[in-house]
């Protein structure tokens, strides 16, 4: 089996990268080597699973800090050192750990008194411990993380999507997962137990969702607010009137315009924004106004453009 990659290497990345510029690398390269921009690239889907398992062990701050002491055997030596503990050696641990003196007649510790890691390891997966057995139970599967698109319409009204998953026997999975209204860009969907399955046979690990919201060329979103221009005519927005504003339910709102309003000016729709991820209410709509000026004038209206002109010139006005 060829050595694994420095998991920083693999995403372009510095040891020190804060995780925003982590996140950033991922977003680039799963959207470079998905299976899905290349299907029948052999060589871009390995790549894409070397990219999801350096990605989901250094953006979790946990992981990354075992990773950074330990290097690729970080999952097993925490493992070890929490038998230790749960042994007798002091310190606590993240699983239990149990084994008997019963082919020891003296009771003495199974590991010796000072075993290193492979004492231990033997213990952990099915061999003795220097006259003690030892029994593994509840390690759980490896977490999994699949990158996400989504549309601006879809994070707004939630949305279900039919994955395939590699299954325990190598083949394709089903499943349906849902994502929930009010995602942003970067949302971490979790999937109770459709992770990895356990090797020693405990719980399977989760599933993630890393969501990406796809551009909208109608609305611009910062956080749960929308944004959207909405274009007035010229005799509306000197006058006064109604125009429509879209939503991205696909429905339109009646906004009343006041007398002379000027190009630019913002209009807020309270509670027609996006939804709060994970809690009541919405946020904003602003509409902002785009002044369309008229086109393919007649006689008679450029008449009274001209006239309109000389009363503001006679004024002494020049706006």
């Amino acid at each position: 089996m060829a050595a694994k990659k420095d998991y920083y290497a693999v995403l372009g990345v510095k040891r020190d990268a804060s995780e925003k510029d982590i996140r950033a690398a991922y977003r680039r390269l799963a959207r470079q080597y998905h299976p899905d921009v290349s299907p029948n690239d052999k060589t871009a889907e390995e790549r894409f699973k070397e990219i999801s398992e350096a990605y989901e062990v250094v953006s979790d701050k946990e992981k990354r800090e075992k990773y950074n002491r330990y290097g690729h055997d970080w999952q097993h030596a925490e493992q070890a050192e929490a038998a230790r503990a749960q042994a007798g050696f002091g310190g606590s641990g993240p699983f239990r750990y149990s084994y008997s003196t019963s082919g020891n007649p003296n009771g003495e510790d199974p590991f010796g008194g000072g075993g290193d890691f492979s004492d231990i390891f033997g213990g952990m997966f099915g061999g003795a411990g220097r006259g003690g057995r030892g029994q593994y139970q509840t390690i759980p599967g490896q977490d999994v993380e699949h990158p996400m698109t989504v549309s601006l319409e879809e994070a707004y009204a939630g949305t279900t999507r039919l994955l395939s998953m590699p299954g325990v026997d190598g083949g394709p999975r089903r499943i349906e997962v849902k994502i929930p209204a009010g995602v942003r860009d970067g949302s971490r969907v979790r999937v109770a137990s459709e992770g990895a399955p356990s090797p020693f046979g405990g719980p399977k690990g989760d599933l993630y969702l890393v969501v990406s919201v796809s551009h909208n060329k109608t609305f611009e979103r910062e956080g749960d607010d929308l944004h959207v221009k909405t274009p007035v005519p010229l005799h509306v927005a000197a006058l006064g009137g109604e125009v429509e504003v879209p939503t991205p339910k696909g429905t339109k709102l009646a906004l009343r315009l006041p007398a002379e309003t000027q190009n630019g000016r913002k209009f807020r729709l309270k509670g027609q924004g996006m939804p709060h991820l994970g809690g009541d209410g919405r946020g904003d709509l602003f509409a902002e106004v785009q002044v369309v000026l008229p086109t393919q004038l007649n006689d008679e209206e450029r008449q009274l453009f001209q006239r309109l002109a000389e009363l503001r010139e006679q004024a002494g006005v020049t706006r």
